[in-house]
This record gives structure tokens, sequence and C-alpha cells, in this order.
């Protein structure tokens, strides 16, 4: 009976005033992403290049070129914390600003090729990853039941543009250099630095009515709860939830492996393109074009996921990722082709991730779904500084080819889940009912 019952709250959220905050929300969130995004993208390209230029290490870069991931990770909780206590503003503008103080200080390590200021520099611009990982739930906090995969794609997808353009930085920071006399990594950065504060400033000034708060408005019963709780209840929680919540343990799993294969591949990239001849530009381009992949296509994936269900979703995404990764092993010495990888790479990326963060959001209790979503985004980004911290030794004792095969295995066990898994992917009737 249970699978019957019709969602008081879709009700709810289904006014015509809660469609115009989530109007108004999804259109400032849209303009943060852009911004934000341009910023957040320098550091998979400019800053994987400019630690090893720093270190003069295959260890010591290797652990710099985790520190945004990392930075990410650690950050991702708290910025959850945030949201649930005082609402999306405040935890994404912190975020957005966090990760503005990390790129000027990265102006100073790329100007000085200072160790340090490198990797407090990359820790806190990961501050940002996070932040737009956040926007994606925050899409979903007054969408209709039966509409959130396509609100959190919408986000997911409008950051395209910002991320495509944050690995070129290094053409316009040509451009900065000439006119200021920094080096052109520290242009770069300088330029993200902006763009960063831009973003925390339009979601702290526009933000308004917080959609978090209203959501909790309209469901007044879970408010005190959340508002109430401490980091340990809060934790034992989403640890009770996950024992006795196999959607949510799907959800997780699927999102995490997403996130392992995705970097430890894409982090790993402009160090081989470097390696086989390629330039700074072509290093840019590949990452740009890997990005595309995986944003371009979310409004695709969010709506496959309504129509057709999470694990469905997720069992295309993993077909495109063996893709992706078979053409890296068995091709690698061909830029041409491990471009192409890359591409599939994100796409499979974003069937995957998608799906998995639509799920998550449905499946977990409404009281603790912020600060879940916090630590899945914290769980997600250390899962991903933890391969790429190891696909760089990895890469450096055998080739990238060993390092697809590698990744092609992670992807066994969700694989094997998402067979094996009959239910999960179809939304209860009560979060679909308008």
């Amino acid at each position: 009976m249970q699978e019957q019952e019709i969602d008081a709250t879709a009700v709810s959220r289904a006014t015509p005033a809660a469609a115009a905050i989530q109007r108004r929300t999804m259109r400032v969130l849209a303009v943060t992403q852009v911004v934000g995004m341009i910023g957040v993208g320098v550091a998979p390209s400019i800053g994987v290049l400019l630690a090893g230029d720093v270190t003069h290490s295959e260890a010591w870069g290797g652990l710099a070129r985790t520190a945004s991931t990392l930075g990410a990770a650690l950050l991702g909780l708290p910025l959850g914390i945030l949201a649930a206590r005082f609402g999306r503003r405040v935890a994404l503008a912190t975020g957005w600003w966090t990760a503005a103080l990390g790129s000027a200080i990265l102006v100073a390590a790329a100007q000085w090729s200072a160790v340090v200021p490198l990797f407090v520099g990359l820790l806190l611009i990961g501050a940002g990853s996070a932040a737009g990982l956040q926007s994606r739930f925050a899409a979903t906090d007054l969408a209709e039941p039966h509409h959130r995969a396509r609100a959190l794609a919408l986000i997911v997808w409008v950051g395209t543009l910002g991320s495509v353009l944050g690995p070129n930085l290094g053409a316009p920071g040509a451009v900065v250099s000439d006119a200021t006399g920094l080096t052109v990594y520290a242009s770069a950065f300088l330029i993200a630095a902006v763009c960063l504060a831009l973003a925390g400033v339009v979601v702290f000034a526009w933000l308004r009515p917080d959609p978090l708060r209203v959501s909790a408005t309209l469901a007044p019963h879970d408010a005190p709860r959340a508002a109430s709780s401490t980091l340990r209840e809060r934790f034992a929680r989403l640890r009770a939830e996950l024992r006795g919540n196999p959607r949510a343990r799907y959800a997780v799993l699927a999102v995490l492996t997403a996130q392992a294969v995705m970097v430890a591949v894409m982090t790993m990239t402009p160090v081989h393109i470097v390696h086989e001849g390629g330039s700074l530009t072509i290093v840019g381009i590949t990452i740009s074009l890997h990005v595309l992949g995986m944003y371009a296509l979310a409004p695709v994936v969010g709506a496959l996921v309504d129509l057709r269900g999470h694990r469905l979703t997720i069992a295309v995404g993993i077909g495109i990722f063996a893709v992706s990764l078979l053409v890296g092993a068995l091709l690698s010495a061909s830029m041409r082709w491990t471009t192409v990888s890359l591409i599939l790479l994100g796409v499979g990326w974003s069937f995957v991730n998608v799906a998995g963060s639509a799920l998550f959001s449905e499946a977990i209790a409404p009281e603790g779904r912020a600060s879940a979503q916090g630590a899945l985004d914290a769980m997600s980004n250390l899962c991903g500084a933890a391969t790429a911290f190891l696909a760089g030794p990895l890469l450096a004792a055998t080739s990238f080819a060993t390092l697809s095969w590698v990744a092609l295995a992670v992807l066994a066990p969700l694989a094997f889940a998402t067979a094996s898994a009959r239910s999960v992917g179809r939304a209860r009737v009560s979060e679909r009912s308008p």
C-alpha cells in the first residue's frame, strides 16, 4: 500500500508560488554555474601542468594534481551542513568565494613557483567543484518529484559553457600576461579568481528566497529535526539510511564508481598528451571536449531518467564507459583516438552520475537530504582524489593503456549491481505523482 500513497509534499510543490520560486532559482543557479565553472575548469588542465612544473617530481606532482579534488571532498560535507542550517544561498556563496581565494593564491604559486601556495590554492579551489555539485541538488529542492532529474540535469548542462572555457584560459591568460607581466599560468588563475568571486556575489545577492528554506516550509514536520541535528547525528542517520535503503546504496555505488573512473583517466590524460609530444593547446582542447561530453547531453540524460528510470540510464552509461576505456587501452598512441576516448568518458560519466544523483535525492528522507547530499559529494570527491593519486604512479610505472584496463575493471561491481537490481531504477508512485 505504501507504493500507492500520494506524497503530500509533491502537491505543495506544485503551487504557483513554489513554481515561481523554482523558476527564479533555476535562473540564478544557471548564471552562477556558467561563471563559476570557468574558474573551476582551470584546475584539471592548467592546474595539472602547473603542479608538474612547480614540484619537478612525479610523486609530489601526483599529490598536487589530486589536491583540488581532495579539497572538494573535504569541503563538500561542510557546505552540505551549511546548507542544512542556513540555506543554499549561504552555502553556495561560501563555496564560490573559498574557491576564489584559492585561485588568487595560485596566482602567487604560478608566478613564483611556490610549492606550499600551490597545494593550498589547489585545495581551496576545490570548493568551487563542491559548490557546483551542490548547485545541482539545489535545483531539486522545489522541483516536482517527476521532474527532479530534469532540473538536476539542466543545471549540470548549463555549466558546460564555463567548464569548456575554463581549460582554455591559457589563451586569454597570454593576453593578460602581456598587459600585467604575470606568467601565463598566473594570468589564467587571475581570470579564474574573478569568475569565482563573481559567482559568489550572484548567488548571495539573488538566490532569494532560499529554495531549501522554502522547501522546509512546505514540509514543516521535517525542519526541526534537520536544524537541531549535530554532525554526529547526521552521520548516524546517513549510515542508518544506507543500511536499510538499497536504492540509496545503489545510487552511492553509481556516483562513486563514475567519479573514480572518470577522474583517474581524465587527470592523467594531460600528462599522457605532453609525454606524447602534445602542446598546451592540445591539452586544453582535449579537456574541453571531455567536459563537453560530461555536460552537453545532461538534459537528454535527465529526460531519460524521468521517462525510463535510473537503472536503464546507468546501464547505458556503463556501456559508454566501457567503449571509452577500450579505445583508450587499445589506441592510446593516437592523439585523435585519445581525444575520442576522453569524450566518451565524459558522456559515460554524465549518464551514470546524473541518474545516480537523482536516485539518491529521491531515496533519502527529506529531513536529512541536504547534509546527506553534501556527504555524497564529499565521498565522491574523496574517491576521485584517491584514484587520481593512485593513477599517477600507475601511469609512471606502466602506461596509459594499462590505466584504462584498470579503470575498466573498476566498473565491474557497478555493472553486476545494475544487472542484478530489478527495482532500484523505478521511483515510487508517491515520488512521481503531481
